[in-house]
Formats: C-alpha cells, sequence, structure tokens
C-alpha cells in the first residue's frame, strides 16, 4: 500500500518532486564539489605554497652555521675576509641521498646543498678588477640517482620557484659546467652583465686553492641573500676551494601537514610522547617528524624545521579548510529551508489527501512515514546527481586554481548521500509537525 501511494503522489505531485530533487541537486552538487576540494586541497596547497621555499634545514652537528671569519690586512691596507676552514664545518655529499631514503621520502619535493666562500674578483673580461664579494655553490637542476628512481634531479629550481632568473639558469647537470647566476644588486655594484667572463680568487687559510673562471648566464632576483651573491654550480666551487664531497649546509622542502597538539608536544619534549604517540607522531609527516628522519638518516647532522615556512603554510591550509567548512554548512542550511518551504506547500495543497486518509482511519506515523519516504527518495535523486554535478565542478576548481583537476574520493558518494537524505528528512520534519494539527473534518470541508 505505501509503495502504491508513493507511485500515485510521485505520478501526480510530479512538478513539485522535481523542484524539491533540482534543490537537493544544486546543494549536493556545491557540497560533493567542497568536500573533494577539502580532501584534496591540503597536498595541492602544500605544493602550491612551496613558492615559500625550503621548510627544513640540515647543518653538520659540530656546527650549525657557517664557518667563522676572520679578517687578515694587505698590503695597502685594505681588509680582507679569509675564512678557516675546519673537517667537522661540513656535511658528507654521499650522504644526500638518504634524504630520499627515509620513511616519508615520497614528501621531500627536493633538496638543494650549500657551500659558501668568500671570493676575490680578481678580473672580468679578461680586464683587471678588485671587487670582494661571497660565492655560493648549490644545485641548480643536478642529476642525483637514487635507487628506487635512477633519474631523479634536484636542486634550486625544484625548492626555489620565487626565484627569478633574467637570462638562463645555469646548467649543472654536466661537470666542469662553468655557467654562473649573479645576484641583482651585486650585479648592479660590481657592473657585472649576462656572458661577462669572470676569474675569482678565494680567500682560504689552510687549503690549497685554484682560481674559479665562470660565465655569467643570467640575473637573479631572489628577494633574499642571493641577490649579493655568485650562485655557481657546487661542483666548481668544491673543486676550487680543494672540498671535494663537502657540503656546510642542505635546504630541504617537504610536503608536510599542519601543526596540532600531538606535533607541538613532540617539539617541546619529544621524551614526553609515550609508545602509542610516538609511532602516531612518527608516521604522520608533520614537519618535525620528517626533520627527526632527516637526523637519522645523515650522519653527523642537526636538522631543524625554518618554522617561519613551516607555520605558515599550515595556518593557510587550516585556514581554506575552515572556509570550506562554513560554506559546506552554508548549503546545507539553505537546502534544508528550501525543502521545508517546498513541503509545506505541499502539504497545504495536499490537506484534503491528508484529511481523507486520517478519516480512513490512517494513523499519523504512517502519513508521516509517507512524506519522509517521499523526501528520502528525492534526496537519493538529488544526491546521485549532484555528485555527478560536483565531481565535474571539482575538476573545474582544480584547473582554475591549480592547473590541474581535483582527484574526487569515491568516499564523497556516500557521504553526500547521506548529507541529501538528511537534508530532505530535516526540511520535512518541519512541515510533517503541522500535519498532527490538522482536522479532517475542517479539511474535508475546506476550513
Amino acid at each position: 500500500m505505501l509503495l502504491r501511494m508513493l507511485f500515485q503522489s510521485w505520478k501526480n505531485g510530479l512538478r513539485r518532486k522535481f523542484l524539491a530533487i533540482f534543490t537537493i541537486f544544486l546543494a549536493a552538487g556545491l557540497i560533493s564539489a567542497l568536500l573533494a576540494v577539502s580532501i584534496d586541497i591540503g597536498d595541492k596547497m602544500a605544493k602550491e605554497l612551496k613558492s615559500y621555499g625550503a621548510n627544513i634545514l640540515i647543518e653538520p652537528a659540530a656546527q650549525a652555521a657557517l664557518p667563522d671569519f676572520s679578517t687578515e690586512s694587505t698590503q695597502d691596507g685594505n681588509q680582507t675576509q679569509r675564512v678557516n676552514i675546519l673537517d667537522d664545518n661540513f656535511l658528507d655529499q654521499k650522504e644526500l641521498s638518504n634524504i630520499k631514503d627515509i620513511f616519508w621520502g615520497n614528501n621531500i619535493v627536493g633538496f638543494a646543498p650549500q657551500l659558501t666562500a668568500p671570493f676575490e674578483l680578481i678580473s672580468k673580461n679578461e680586464q683587471t678588477v678588485h671587487y670582494d664579494l661571497n660565492v655560493l655553490g648549490t644545485f641548480f637542476d643536478y642529476p642525483i640517482g637514487i635507487p628506487d628512481d635512477p633519474g631523479y634531479h634536484t636542486g634550486q629550481k625544484i625548492i626555489s620557484p620565487y626565484w627569478q632568473v633574467e637570462g638562463e639558469w645555469a646548467n649543472d647537470s654536466q661537470k666542469n659546467s662553468e655557467q654562473v647566476l649573479v645576484g641583482r644588486q651585486l650585479a648592479a655594484a660590481a657592473d657585472i652583465q649576462i656572458g661577462d667572463r669572470l676569474r675569482l680568487k678565494p680567500f682560504i687559510q689552510g687549503k690549497q686553492t685554484a682560481l674559479l673562471e665562470v660565465t655569467v648566464s643570467g640575473i637573479l632576483s631572489s628577494g633574499g641573500n642571493e641577490e649579493n651573491q655568485l650562485i655557481v654550480p657546487l661542483a666548481a666551487l668544491q673543486d676550487s676551494l680543494d672540498l671535494a664531497g663537502k657540503v656546510q649546509s642542505v635546504r630541504v622542502s617537504a610536503l608536510t601537514v599542519p601543526e596540532n597538539d600531538l606535533s607541538r608536544k613532540a617539539r617541546e619534549n619529544l621524551e614526553t610522547l609515550d609508545a602509542e604517540e610516538y609511532d602516531r607522531w612518527y608516521c604522520t609527516a608533520y614537519v618535525s617528524s620528517i626533520a627527526h628522519q632527516l637526523e637519522e638518516a645523515v650522519s653527523g647532522a642537526v636538522v631543524r624545521p625554518i618554522w617561519q615556512v613551516a607555520a605558515s603554510e599550515g595556518v593557510v591550509i587550516e585556514k581554506i579548510q575552515l572556509l570550506l567548512a562554513v560554506v559546506t554548512l552554508a548549503a546545507l542550511l539553505a537546502a534544508a529551508m528550501g525543502i521545508a518551504s517546498l513541503m509545506t506547500s505541499n502539504i497545504m495543497e495536499r490537506s484534503k489527501e491528508i484529511g481523507l486518509m486520517k478519516a480512513l482511519g490512517a494513523y499519523q506515523w504512517q502519513i508521516n512515514l509517507l512524506f519522509y519516504c517521499e523526501a528520502a527518495l528525492s534526496g537519493i535523486i538529488g544526491g546521485l546527481f549532484g555528485c555527478l554535478a560536483g565531481r565535474a565542478l571539482a575538476g573545474l576548481i582544480g584547473d582554475a586554481l591549480f592547473g590541474q583537476p581535483l582527484s574526487f574520493a569515491w568516499v564523497v558518494l556516500p557521504c553526500v548521500l547521506l548529507l541529501s537524505v538528511l537534508i530532505a528528512l530535516i526540511g520535512t520534519w518541519f512541515p510533517v509537525r503541522r500535519i498532527a494539527k490538522l482536522y479532517p473534518i475542517e479539511v474535508l470541508y475546506g476550513r
């Protein structure tokens, strides 16, 4: 009997049912798109926020800072910087591949080792000059094969997307590369142009050094200290300083999740975590847990997160997810109000039908069940079509914001169907309460 009454209700009130389905369809489409975005926004935003630069720094445990500088006087009375290099000031370049071998190795976007030293520019385009400057040796786009990915390459191109190069990036994929970048401020101060041929002499104590001869391929704008430096391939600087296989620090860019109470507790004192908390912290991609694993992988190193970058990433992602949650809640409330209005109108139009059912002996719960079933069926149909629309909308949002479609997790489908049915039932609950106040004799007489 219930099925027959449902069929007759849909047959005779198709327009009203279509309006209800369309209302739920709009809400379900928006909600499913927002859920898909919310699920995938963490990884997508983390990748976008890598434009802030590296968020982890690896340094030698013996000296988690640059080597000490001392000054010496030259014959003409000018002071020049000379660096005193000690063996424990460095990390072993051979261990860099261990960075990708940690538990969260797949979350490592890239890394770039660094080596700095003071030099004197003694010749520019075969003309003698005297200008003191700092030289930074690093990877630009360097192939460093790892067991799982022999073709893996990394460097500043990957971890520092905010670097803007006028001209061409230096090519360090080939051995004995002589191409370099010059910081914009240094280029202006020393009158260095793209294509200039430079010869530099290192200021190093206690080491057999060699002149560094390079060609400027581009001018770098970074907004940081690099604008006052000459950036050269790491191998070229190591050869000049007789420091083969040595680096002073490594900057690492890793995809992380926002901090919570557990990660903050671990950051304050790791020993306060019990076994269960430690396992959960270790197996979650917090910046602190990744830094801890890197410290285990690289011998003689101290690893610390760059909290200015790591904290800003977490705050931005949390605020975006909160915004999505607020918009989703607003869509739910709007849809419920729309369904309530439609069902109220439906009940008023069907008041004589309801009065007749009561006069024939129908119980109140049976009448309520009929309307709830109609609403649930509308919710299921609207939810299914809304999911399809939401998947397409999520793809459009991904293309617009990130240049690639967002992945649509199929766990969204049952969630949206459940929400759609709940919207329909909640919207029906208010007008159904009015049914109990209808008296058959008054309704049938048109009062």
